[in-house]
């Protein structure tokens, strides 16, 4: 008897929510940012992005014989927001940054995945890689954050930018395609 279970987690997103798929070749633009402001935080705009990871396990005689994953990097328009006075070029950039780690997080999934065996505990091993990449992905956002003071400190900025579009490559054979 064959047996085949599907499971799907997506962060960040709420069913038929529209969504913008990371991709090389596009950048955003402030189009894309279609919540509302919030004008009572001191933001200036907010990216949503997060990774959608599902995966299949195929079972035969309660041994696991195969598994599969899926993983995208998205990005949530109607949860994302900027205020049109006092964002500029430089803060959709450190918008755009934001969306790129959580692509490189994507790669970094795909990787650890690649690495995994078929066993009977690769049900837990992927949910555990999910919960772990996640973790990783939140603290390199509040990192990114910290370190640029959202977007103010130029120099920080320009250094992750290099740092990012350096690990994203060093990773490209794991890159979202469209």
């Amino acid at each position: 008897m064959v047996k085949i279970l599907l499971i799907l987690c997506v962060f960040l997103c709420v069913q038929d929510e529209p969504t913008l798929s990371w991709n090389e070749s596009y950048k955003l633009t402030w189009a894309d940012f279609k919540g509302a402001a919030n004008n009572k935080v001191s933001a200036v705009a907010i990216t949503a992005s997060g990774i959608s990871f599902g995966f299949s396990v195929r079972e035969t005689d309660a041994e696991v014989v195969s598994f599969s994953t899926e993983v995208f990097s998205h990005f949530y328009p109607e949860q994302s927001w900027y205020k049109s006075n006092l964002a500029d070029n430089h803060v959709l950039g450190h918008e755009q940054l934001h969306f790129d780690i959580t692509e490189l997080h994507v790669r970094k999934f795909r990787q650890r995945i690649s690495l995994l065996k078929v066993s009977n505990h690769i049900k837990n091993e992927l949910r555990q890689l999910n919960k772990t990449i996640n973790k990783e992905l939140t603290a390199m956002q509040d990192k990114y954050d910290a370190e640029t003071n959202y977007s103010r400190n130029f120099e920080n900025q320009a250094k992750w930018k290099s740092y990012i579009a350096n690990e994203l490559n060093k990773l490209s054979k794991y890159k979202s395609v469209e």
